[in-house]
């Protein structure tokens, strides 16, 4: 953030002829680590530090991913409080989600260099885009890899520092020299949200779930605060536009909170759906990757609206949703 906070030529000067470090592997390491790159050339490499490798593509393959995401593809995932006749079409269909997940994968592996570079990341391609952590890789990141501009450190830990530079959990270099260290290791959101309190029953409301707010919006304990931007996506705007449309017509009075129990039941039920899919990474469980037409959905007949906004059945079932769909609620 701190360094986002630069312009252009303030950060280029920043890092000019220094060993610098990013540190992490989401979509801010990854820009932050390719722009030093390019500046400083081979006589001063950036390094990026990771624990874990993320797969990551073009903007080509979001777009794609995004062309598929549409009422079809959400039949293939359970929902929370589903029917049986969703149940059943969700067990029938799921192959389907495991063979788009391997050709992603096969895709990306052809694409570009990773098992060169030893970057095969050890968890499936659908399992990142459940927990949200998919990004778009900056333009000839693994070019710059090849030059030396950029080289990439694979570490089970940050230990701290020492006089010259970073202390690794790495039997083989656990020292490495740096100038400047950027820290792109994200935070986490419950934490974040829970600050704006001083009350301790109040924190307590946010911390420990994956999902705290009904609608990913507001807290059942806390009805007299809306919070817009909590829930991620891969299109922020569609999902955070939809959510102020529910809220605006929620003050305006066109329609009522349901009880505080009933609340509760459902977040419960969102964040069991999280564990599902999302295992160990469900507290980042994205979802409106997976289920965003569904969400909507849900908003729209609180709204009192109708959900299904395309004009023909087909469209409906196999088109990808845009914001334009719902301009006019």
């Amino acid at each position: 953030m701190d360094y986002g906070a630069m312009d252009k030529i303030e950060a280029a000067k920043f890092t000019e002829n220094k060993r610098v470090t990013v540190v992490g592997f989401q979509k801010s390491a990854l820009d932050i680590a390719a722009q030093i790159a390019k500046n400083n050339g081979v006589k001063y490499p950036c390094t990026l530090v990771f624990r874990r490798v993320n797969w990551a593509g073009s903007e080509d393959l979001v777009k794609f991913t995004f062309k598929n995401l549409n009422r079809f593809s959400e039949m293939m995932i359970h929902k929370p409080g589903e029917g049986l006749i969703h149940w059943f079409l969700a067990i029938l269909l799921s192959p389907l989600r495991w063979i788009f997940s391997k050709f992603v994968e096969w895709y990306l592996k052809w694409s570009y260099p990773l098992k060169k570079y030893n970057m095969v990341p050890d968890h499936s391609f659908l399992k990142q885009i459940y927990s949200c952590m998919f990004m778009v890789l900056p333009r000839g990141f693994y070019e710059r890899v090849k030059e030396g501009s950029l080289i990439l450190k694979k570490s089970r830990a940050f230990l701290g520092f020492y006089q010259n530079g970073l202390i690794l959990d790495d039997t083989m270099s656990p020292r490495l020299e740096t100038d400047i260290v950027i820290f792109a290791t994200g935070y986490k959101s419950d934490e974040k949200i829970s600050n704006i309190f001083t009350s301790i029953d109040l924190k307590k409301c946010i911390i420990g779930s994956s999902a705290p707010f009904y609608r990913e919006c507001i807290h059942p304990r806390i009805p007299q605060l809306a919070i817009l931007g909590y829930s991620e996506s891969p299109a922020t705007l569609f999902t955070f536009e939809m959510r102020s449309k529910w809220i605006s017509h929620f003050l305006a009075g066109k329609f009522k909170l349901p009880p505080i129990i009933e609340m509760e039941e459902n977040v419960r039920k969102w964040e069991e759906n999280a564990r599902r899919y999302s295992c160990e990474n469900y507290k980042r469980a994205c979802v409106a990757a997976q289920l965003q037409i569904y969400c909507n959905d849900q908003l729209c007949s609180d709204i009192g609206c109708n959900p299904r906004r395309k004009k023909w059945f087909f469209q409906e079932l196999f088109s990808p949703y845009h914001p334009i769909d719902y301009a006019n609620i």
